[in-house]
């Protein structure tokens, strides 16, 4: 009898060994995860056998199993409604000037702040235009219908007596909505981000302006020629990620902020599911809805990561 073992089953034997060693040292972190596993698959993963409800014509008392099959007929009729097609319009312009004001004065704002030398003022101003991230859209949509009410609101009462100007509603007419929406998201966020363009100057080498102002190059020159290359890479990493959201403009602002004078021109995708398949009952369509969503942004986060790793050479993994 062959009692010779073979290279293969030695290797295998091996690997076992190997990981049953790991683990052994590894095994409380595992057991650390394992709440938070069972919580993603819980209110994750296990409610997605719910989107069946997007072919069916859904009814509650019937349930899942009993309720009739139709098939893609959601789908054709998410493309033929009118509303439907506007909101899909509002949630791309809204989402793609947001993305496009998040990544112009985030960077704007670090470089001036780059420039400041007193270190105590410099933090104080960090500090300032940090808070409003940490405040929710509930607050401050209450803070921001206060201000810009038409009927004694702060900036419509500066643009009167100031400017002599008629009462913006602000709120209340679509184009100004939109314009509201973006310019209060940006006053709200721009400062986080700005840590990131922040961490990316401190990285640039000092060298490089120290020879430039040898040179006799100045600051605007230095700034146009080291510091906005230098930012390039991050600002592509940071555009290029942004657009797997770009089917996401923002729910709990435009949810706390809109009213039925500007759906035409400031309802989005998942608030107009929220109305349709909550408040009016048409849960088959909204389920439709929001799966049409999540498959385009999910071919949209895995382009942009494959876009990010090959403009920018950035990976997760």
């Amino acid at each position: 009898m062959n009692t010779s073992t073979h290279p293969e089953d030695l290797l295998q034997t091996g690997t076992r060994t190997s990981l049953l060693r790991r683990f052994r040292k590894t095994w409380p972190f595992h057991l650390m995860l394992l709440p938070a596993v069972i919580l993603a698959l819980l209110f994750h993963y296990l409610p997605m056998f719910g989107v069946v409800i997007a072919f069916q014509e859904f009814k509650p008392y019937l349930g899942i199993t009993g309720s009739e099959w139709v098939g893609f007929k959601h789908f054709k009729a998410l493309f033929e409604r009118t509303d439907s097609l506007q909101v899909i319009w509002n949630t791309l312009l809204i989402a793609s000037l947001k993305i496009g004001f998040m990544i112009l004065v985030p960077v704007a704002f670090a470089l001036l702040l780059n420039e400041i030398r007193k270190m105590v003022f410099k933090r104080i101003v960090q500090t300032l235009v940090y808070l409003p991230h940490f405040l929710s859209w509930v607050i401050l949509s209450a803070i921001l219908v206060d201000l810009l009410s038409p009927e004694g609101g702060l900036v419509n009462r500066v643009l009167q007596d100031w400017f002599g100007l008629p009462p913006v509603f602000f709120l209340g007419d679509g184009e100004w909505f939109r314009f509201t929406v973006v310019t209060s998201e940006v006053w709200k966020e721009f400062g986080f981000s700005t840590i990131i363009y922040l961490a990316s100057l401190s990285g640039i080498n000092p060298d490089l302006y120290e020879a430039a102002e040898v040179d006799g190059a100045s600051r605007w020159k230095q700034t146009v020629h080291i510091t906005l290359p230098g930012l390039v890479p991050i600002m592509t990493v940071c555009a290029t990620l942004s657009l797997s959201s770009i089917l996401s403009a923002g729910f709990d602002q435009i949810y706390n902020l809109y009213n039925p004078l500007v759906y035409d021109k400031g309802d989005i995708i998942d608030t107009y599911v929220y109305r349709v398949g909550i408040l009016n009952q048409k849960l088959s369509f909204a389920t439709a809805m929001g799966l049409f969503k999540s498959i385009v942004s999910c071919i949209l986060i895995l382009s942009v990561y494959r876009l990010a790793l090959k403009m920018a050479n950035y990976r997760i993994f």
